[in-house]
């Protein structure tokens, strides 16, 4: 049976060590702990800009190896949208493993705060997806490597919809000549705190919006707030839209969905929304689609987290947000330009700011 066991154990470690080779990271950090529940994974991708920032998230992931997969992809990108916001951080981010509904509890987050301080500042935590302003709270009594906290920079969601809703004008701009939004059809999938706050700058511009989440009375709520239309889970797809927001989960975009939407921008919130980067980031842009690269749009929120980490003002933050429209416009450019796909235009952009960074290092 030991040696099964080894064998079995040996394989997984060979696993996660090529998934990293292939990403680049520099570090994963396993974490478990029998007395709280607590499993996690703290991934640092890079830190050639600085310390690894991104948040932690907690999803009751169908296996190990899925939360993995996340936890490497969503690190990744972090190091992507921090360089590419101009931010002096590298790219890192957590999971949690576990039902944010029921298995939250303060000794659980204690314990991953005693985690991510005994990385000495090479990650800084903050929220994301499952996590609550209290959940980051209880991780600060634990480690000062925490950003997003109330009475400071606090919640992130309304600079990270600012920067998206600014990206999105952008688009329209390149995309219909102008960019008002006004009479556009938008449908925005996830009204979580960044898709509220996402559907309340269209509404108030003179969009029609559609809105779709699993958590109805949610729902309900903010289309009855902001007169936007509820559409089912599945529809949202099929509709006869100008610009597709998808503000949930990622890998939206891909075989199923290119074949069935309408719109002419795909622009939205949420992470890895190319379930194949290269794969159907090329079928987006052979579509005649526009598409904001999700680690360029939504930066707003780790743009907050900066100004925390770096005593900037909230009004620093906002404007920062607000040069999103202007790096979209660029990225969309170089994209024509080039005839290469707007992912990889970003990608290029980053690397080259991560690139020119570690030669200064290097001479230091």
């Amino acid at each position: 049976m030991s040696a099964i066991l080894e064998n079995q154990s040996a394989t997984a470690v060979n696993t996660v060590l090529s998934d990293m080779s292939v990403y680049n990271h520099e570090q994963v950090v396993f974490c478990q702990d029998k007395a709280t529940g607590l499993k996690a994974i703290i991934a640092v991708h890079n830190t050639v800009c600085g310390p690894a920032l991104g948040g932690t998230r907690m999803w009751n992931y169908t296996s190990e190896a899925d939360a993995v997969t996340d936890v490497l992809r969503l690190s990744r990108g972090m190091t992507y949208k921090n360089a590419l916001a101009g931010l002096n951080l590298g790219g890192g981010k957590a999971v949690i493993i576990g039902d944010s509904k029921t298995q939250k509890n303060e000794a659980l987050f204690r314990r991953f705060g005693k985690f991510v301080d005994s990385l000495s500042g090479k990650y800084i935590t903050a929220e994301d997806v499952g996590i609550s302003p209290q959940d980051m709270t209880w991780v600060n009594m634990e480690t000062n490597h925490v950003a997003g906290l109330p009475g400071k920079s606090g919640d992130p969601s309304p600079v990270t919809a600012f920067g998206v809703y600014m990206g999105i004008k952008a688009c329209a701009k390149q995309q219909f000549g102008s960019d008002s939004l006004a009479g556009k059809k938008v449908a925005v999938q996830g009204v979580g705190h960044v898709g509220e706050y996402l559907v309340k700058h269209l509404t108030a511009e003179g969009a029609k919006v559609y809105i779709t989440d699993i958590n109805e009375e949610l729902l309900k709520r903010v289309a009855t707030t902001y007169k936007a239309e509820v559409v089912g889970l599945n529809d949202i797809y099929d509709l006869d839209m100008d610009i597709y927001a998808p503000c949930a989960l990622g890998a939206t975009i891909n075989d199923d969905t290119l074949s069935r939407l309408k719109c002419s921008i795909i622009a939205g919130a949420a992470n890895n929304q190319l379930k194949q980067e290269d794969k159907h980031g090329k079928i987006v842009m052979e579509k005649g689609l526009i598409y904001a690269p999700d680690f360029m749009i939504n930066a707003g929120g780790v743009i907050n987290c900066y100004a925390e980490v770096a005593n900037l003002s909230a009004e620093w933050a906002m404007a920062k947000a607000e040069d999103i429209y202007n790096t979209t416009t660029n990225i969309l450019k170089r994209s024509k330009d080039q005839n290469i796909p707007t992912y990889a235009i970003a990608n290029q952009m980053a690397e080259e700011r991560i690139e020119a960074l570690g030669r200064i290092r290097m001479t230091m």
